[in-house]
């Protein structure tokens, strides 16, 4: 496996203006000549279909949701970090490149990030023009406010809908190309496979979730923005339908899976109430902003919050990071979270959580202030716990949220196979270990809007246009092999459902492979999961037939998928002996209880080479290396 990250050379802050220049470009002319298979339309998928088909490309755009505009983006309540330095306090392009390769713990490109923070300045612009409801000041101007892991207010935000009213943004730029004919929207169609021949992504085989047809679409270029895989927990914040399944089969049939280890745990996300739960609720990381995190100081403290006095309560990250605080990265405020509730500090019902106080910020902006910056994440934690948070602390814990890894992909974000790219949360490109809040959004509107077009363009200058078709063999190779699987989990008729073997499968990963992990339980991991795999393909219980809507068939093909990425995320954890970010090793931890880094052995992207179910993967690196933040002990107190 060959990795050319493709990296421009000069001076950082020229490299994606010199990369623009020196790319090959189609003219206007020829762009209706070559087609683009997007699928997924989140934001990373639905800005670079409009933008793509605005071009004048034919894109085919495909979904398993019954709606475009359904996507996971919409969940992303807090905000979307840009360095336009509105609030004139010290902001630049450079401090936000320098606070993300910071937060990412030193594990990302210094190329790519600063093409981040360039390219933030414009997608804020795009999305104004798109009408995107954005708060503003008194003045009419846009307001801002703080995020996790910075010392400055960058993050745009419009209430606490930040990525759903983003997301309608890309919607109507896409209806727009759909209106048009440019492009075409195919909604519950599920990607089983992508077809590779002679080492070219030339297509990819999907299923009609409503038909249950499976059939094949040839394109020029193919793009996946297809999310993350934190449902590889069971419990997460991501929504039930998120799975690996896309970028998974895209690693089987060649594209290098970069650093899957690396999954970020969110801090304030609703504590579990009981076992029956399916998935977690997230409270927006925007609400660290006035709430003051603590715990009673006595461990096993069962009074009310209101009974416990001022001199008893433990505001620990203002205690142990006073420059940070409350606004301490995501990695760090969750490990301190859990070390609270471990020593038996833990608060409500269970004992499984931490409190979220916004009696202070109430009493210092008033009550109505509060219902204008947070009103609707207020009215969803009453509705989910019954507890006003106007009148008493929220109960916030850390659950898997975000993740880092994903397909490797070069500077253009294409993968390790030719004309199969990688957009948004399906690519490791940008957050290193640890994603610092409010960047998720940013790069999936990076990609989409802007960087996706121009990449995706220097490729199809470079190969013949409408030459792919689904006549070639390797087509109905792939149908065959996705077929099967369909049949074989039809086939299996056992008695346990596929939930069971899911939630197993996700207390093996949280337990051995979550927000922290040692050698000792991530060997146990690897043989549990083979295990349950096993069993899985003896004893699933899919329901129904294959040639329906079927929901119970579409988990079991993505829970296969998860056990046998879950193998994959083990190796991977086992492999990077050092502690970084989110990746949390036991075994390298500073006398504080910090994440202790390794850069003499660990300064590079894990990516690994598929070799069979089963088999041990091939590790392959890419070397980072820090010219502009040099490495140093990353701190925040």
């Amino acid at each position: 496996m060959e990795l050319n990250a493709k990296i421009p050379s000069g001076p950082i802050e020229q490299r994606w203006t010199k990369h623009r220049f020196e790319m090959k470009l189609v003219s206007p002319a020829n762009k209706r000549k070559y087609t683009v298979i997007v699928i997924g339309t989140g934001l990373a998928g639905a800005s670079a279909a409009a933008t793509m088909a605005e071009l004048g490309y034919n894109v085919r755009v495909y979904t398993y949701n019954d709606s475009a505009r359904r996507a996971h983006s919409i969940a992303a309540q807090g905000g979307i970090n840009a360095a336009k330095n509105y609030q004139n306090d010290g902001d630049s392009v450079y401090r936000l490149f320098y606070d993300t390769v910071k937060g990412g713990d030193f594990r990302s490109r210094e190329s790519n990030v600063y093409r981040l923070a360039e390219l933030s300045v414009n997608i804020i612009d795009q999305c104004v023009a798109q009408g995107v409801p954005f708060a503003r000041e008194y003045s009419g101007l846009l307001d801002n406010r703080s995020f996790g892991g910075a010392q400055v207010s960058r993050t745009f935000y419009a209430r606490g809908q930040t990525g759903q009213q983003l997301l309608l943004g890309c919607y109507q730029a896409l209806q727009k190309e759909v209106a048009g004919g440019n492009a075409k929207v195919f909604t519950r169609h599920e990607l089983l496979d992508v077809v590779v021949v002679d080492g070219v992504a030339r297509g990819v085989v999907l299923r009609d979730m409503v038909s249950g047809r499976i059939f094949s679409d040839a394109a020029d270029a193919v793009v996946l923005a297809t999310g993350g895989y934190s449902n590889v927990f069971f419990l997460s914040t991501n929504a039930k339908g998120c799975n690996v399944t896309a970028t998974w089969r895209a690693h089987r049939r060649g594209a290098g899976f970069a650093n899957p280890c690396f999954t970020q745990i969110h801090p304030t996300c609703i504590p579990p109430s009981g076992e029956y739960q399916s998935k977690l609720t997230l409270m927006s990381e925007s609400l660290r902003n006035d709430g003051r995190i603590w715990v009673p100081k006595r461990a096993g403290d069962t009074r009310a919050p209101g009974d416990i006095p001022e001199d008893e309560r433990d505001y620990y990250l203002e205690r142990l990071y006073p420059a940070f605080g409350n606004l301490s990265p995501r990695d760090i405020s969750s490990r301190r979270a859990k070390e609270m509730v471990d020593r038996g500090h833990g608060v409500g019902p269970l004992r499984n959580g931490v409190y979220l106080d916004f009696k202070d910020a109430i009493a210092r902006l008033g009550r109505e202030k509060i219902r204008e910056r947070y009103g609707n994440l207020f009215a969803m934690y009453e509705k989910i716990t019954g507890e006003d948070p106007y009148e008493v602390p929220m109960r916030i814990y850390p659950a898997p949220h975000y993740t880092m890894g994903g397909l490797w992909v070069d500077y253009n974000l294409q993968t390790t196979i030719p004309g199969l790219f990688a957009a948004g949360e399906a690519n490791f490109s940008d957050h290193g270990a640890n994603r610092l809040g409010a960047s998720a959004l940013m790069q999936g509107l990076a990609d989409g809007y802007f960087i996706l077009p121009l990449t995706i363009g220097d490729w199809l200058a470079r190969v013949k246009p409408g030459a792919n078709t689904t006549d070639h063999p390797a087509f109905r190779d792939a149908e065959r092999e996705a077929k099967a699987r369909v049949d074989a989990l039809l086939a299996v008729g056992g008695k346990t459902s596929v939930d069971t073997f899911h939630m197993r499968l996700g207390r093996i990963m949280w337990d051995k492979c979550g927000m922290s992990r040692n050698a000792a339980g991530l060997k146990e991991a690897l043989d549990q999961v083979r295990q349950l795999r096993e069993e899985f393909w003896r004893d699933v219980r899919v329901l129904g037939s294959g040639d329906t809507l079927n929901q119970s068939l579409e988990k079991a093909g993505r829970v296969a998928d998860f056990l046998e990425f879950a193998e994959l995320m083990c190796y991977d954890a086992l492999a990077r002996d050092e502690s970084c970010g989110a990746h949390y090793r036991e075994e390298h931890t500073t006398e504080d209880g910090e994440a202790k880094r390794n850069d003499e052995k660990f300064a590079f992207v894990s990516v690994w080479e598929f070799r069979g179910v089963g088999e041990e993967p091939i590790l392959h690196k890419e070397p980072l290396t820090f010219e502009y933040v040099p490495l140093s002990t990353r701190s925040y107190k």
